[in-house]
């Protein structure tokens, strides 16, 4: 959209896709008006239906530009965040536009355009659970607010990894990222292939970037799924201080990038102490191959659905605890995970069946090969290093969390 198709927009008022507002301000250069509890609403109501543009500096009622002064653009644009940040749940993501336009004298004044996707999730604000119909934002009852959940969610006859991630383009696709996944020699384009793949999609005829296509194929998946990403902690001793960290990372490349970088983190942090009474034997304190199962799983089976959440990887002095968002897919539950394979993302674990290993020694030529062997490998290499047989946790169905204890030293005692 450029400065000519939003003034015509302006001149013909406002719709289920464009609200207007003026500011009216108070000392220090602060908004007074509108309300944030009131804007919050607005937004909350454009990204619950089908997002639109909401443009700061014109009055709603007569269309007039009014304007905001340059001086004054950077403070609104951080009260925007601000109450994204904090009176909308979960947090809304938008872009913004300066443009400037004329006002009835001609005079060219600054405006800001707030653009509000279509959220693939559903936003609450100060005034409950708000959708626009026509240019007014109204409470859902209680039935829509089910059918849109059903729409937004894992109920949703396409799963949440083939859904639409509106506010992307076909050219966030990082061509790196994709080489293993396109082939030169076939005829069909790239952009048939990526759709061959559910990697692309559509959004109301306008091509753009699946979930599965943001997690695999972009330079920043966490940029549009929050919490697509891996934070991994080192610490000195066995309790989560603070005071203890010895080195905190956040991987947040595309998933394919996030196995390697942190299955890295685990090895340069891991010691391998040894002996040398016949040649040198080394005893690392976990085993390889266990540990990347066990990050490969995380992140091919999370719930990638659940805002914010992150896959936590924290190694102390005494084990590691790997923490996965979401329950067990489907009808899984702890004690049949060893002998049954039921994965929630067909999608990302077909296509992490194509990308290479990061390193020789690991089992297996691709990140994932579908024999769903995994949690085996993970159970029993690990014990057989330590003595002490890993184990998962279910917390509700928020978290699920696997330890694996280190080897003891050959030094001890």
């Amino acid at each position: 959209m450029n400065a000519i198709e939003l003034q015509q927009r302006i001149r013909l008022g406002e719709d289920s896709t464009l609200e207007l507002k003026r500011l009216v301000w108070r000392g220090a250069g602060k908004v007074n008006e509108p309300h944030p509890n009131g804007l919050a609403d607005e937004l909350t109501a454009l990204a619950n239906a089908n997002g639109g543009v909401l443009v700061l500096g014109v009055d709603d009622k007569t269309r007039d530009i009014q304007g905001i002064a340059l001086a004054h653009l950077d403070a609104v644009e951080q009260w925007l965040v601000n109450l994204a940040r904090d009176l909308i749940e979960p947090e809304l993501i938008f872009q913004t536009r300066h443009f400037e336009l004329p006002d009835a004298s001609g005079t060219n004044k600054a405006v800001l355009a707030v653009i509000v996707p279509k959220s693939l999730w559903i936003h609450q604000s100060p005034g409950g659970y708000l959708h626009r119909v026509g240019h007014e934002k109204r409470k859902m009852s209680t039935d829509y607010l089910l059918r849109l959940g059903q729409q937004r969610s894992q109920a949703r006859l396409i799963r949440f990894e083939e859904q639409s991630v509106p506010t992307t383009s076909l050219d966030d696709i990082d061509g790196f990222a994709i080489k293993h996944l396109i082939h030169p020699k076939e005829r069909s384009s790239t952009q048939t292939q990526l759709a061959r793949l559910h990697l692309t999609t559509q959004d109301n005829g306008t091509p753009c970037l699946s979930v599965a296509g943001v997690l695999l194929c972009t330079k920043e998946p966490s940029h549009w799924i929050r919490g697509a990403y891996i934070q991994a902690v080192a610490y000195r001793g066995i309790k989560n201080d603070p005071a203890d960290q010895l080195d905190a990372k956040d991987f947040t490349g595309p998933i394919q990038e996030q196995i390697e970088h942190a299955l890295g983190f685990v090895m340069r942090h891991m010691l391998v102490p040894a002996t040398k009474n016949l040649g040198r034997i080394d005893y690392p304190q976990y085993s390889r191959r266990a540990i990347f199962e066990a990050i490969v799983n995380a992140v091919a089976h999370r719930d990638y659905s659940i805002y914010g959440a992150k896959i936590r990887l924290h190694m102390f002095a005494d084990r590691i605890k790997l923490c996965v968002p979401g329950a067990l897919a489907n009808t899984m539950s702890i004690e049949t995970m060893t002998a049954m394979s039921m994965p929630r993302n067909d999608v990302l674990c077909s296509l992490l069946s194509k990308f290479p290993v990061p390193s020789p020694g690991l089992g297996r030529e691709t990140l994932m090969d579908r024999r769903g062997s995994g949690v085996e490998v993970i159970l029993d290499e690990s014990e057989a290093l330590s003595g002490k047989k890993p184990y998962y946790e279910q917390i509700d169905d928020l978290e699920l969390q696997l330890t694996i204890y280190a080897a003891p030293s050959p030094h001890a005692n």
